[in-house]
């Protein structure tokens, strides 16, 4: 079983250090399963590291969390070329897609590649929860900012585009992405764009904001949007998921 309707899951978190493990799974993972209705059985949950060039050592400690989770981990690799014969059949046969963090635009010039951009976008139409952290949140969305090119944030306007929103990853960890942000959507170089803090997650149904959820007490999400010649941010106060270890 998969969601009953299009959903995307785009976070600022998800992992965290295990009492075993390098990586565990945290609340916002096992939410996107949940999103995904799994009943009586493992679910299934596909790790994309684009973004981080397939790092091995990372696709290890993702194994080892889902090994703890209960969940089955299919990896899926591009470099230095794909592992998987049949790539939209295997992501059609799952219930969760979890993209990682890193390098968005690097990641969506080799999704386009291979054509992970409408493999992804059947997947999503299909009911498999597309899901993530960092640039595994805003490649789903119209654009955001990113650390792609540089040290210095810059706009990224070339995103999947599923979302017709920008997307403010990391909002009060790095110091810099709100003010651009805020620069950003004023200009009109970024649409109305939803922002999380560390450990926040949005919930969407269709393209449709439905919850902010969060793994952190005291965190928030915002929407920021632009009003006359001046930008609004409103604070949505995210629900608190129950910890893995309840």
């Amino acid at each position: 079983m998969t969601a009953s309707e299009p959903t995307i899951l785009a976070t600022s978190g998800g992992h965290r250090v295990g009492d075993r493990t390098r990586v565990t799974f945290d609340a916002l993972v096992h939410h996107a399963v949940d999103l995904a209705g799994v009943r009586g059985r493992r679910p299934r949950v596909m790790y994309v590291g684009t973004a981080i060039g397939d790092a091995e050592h990372f696709t290890t400690r993702m194994s080892e969390a889902a090994r703890v989770a209960g969940f089955d981990l299919t990896p899926l690799h591009l470099f230095p070329m794909p592992n998987l014969e049949d790539i939209e059949g295997t992501v059609l046969a799952q219930d969760v897609v979890w993209v990682m963090g890193g390098s968005a635009a690097n990641l969506l010039a080799v999704w386009r590649v291979h054509g992970l951009d409408t493999v992804f976008r059947r997947a999503w139409e299909a009911g498999v929860v597309l899901s993530g952290v960092s640039a595994g949140s805003l490649c789903w969305f119209r654009g955001g900012t990113t650390d792609s090119f540089g040290p210095e944030l810059r706009p990224l306007t070339d995103g999947l585009g599923y979302l017709p929103f920008g997307n403010g990853v990391h909002y009060d960890s790095d110091p810099g992405r709100r003010p651009l942000v805020h620069r950003l959507v004023a200009d009109g170089t970024l649409p109305v764009t939803h922002c999380t803090d560390d450990g926040v997650g949005l919930v969407y149904r269709g393209t449709e904001l439905v919850e902010a959820v969060t793994e952190i007490p005291g965190k928030g999400a915002y929407v920021v949007r632009r009003v006359g010649e001046s930008v609004v941010e409103e604070r949505i106060e995210p629900r608190l998921l129950p910890s893995p270890r309840d």
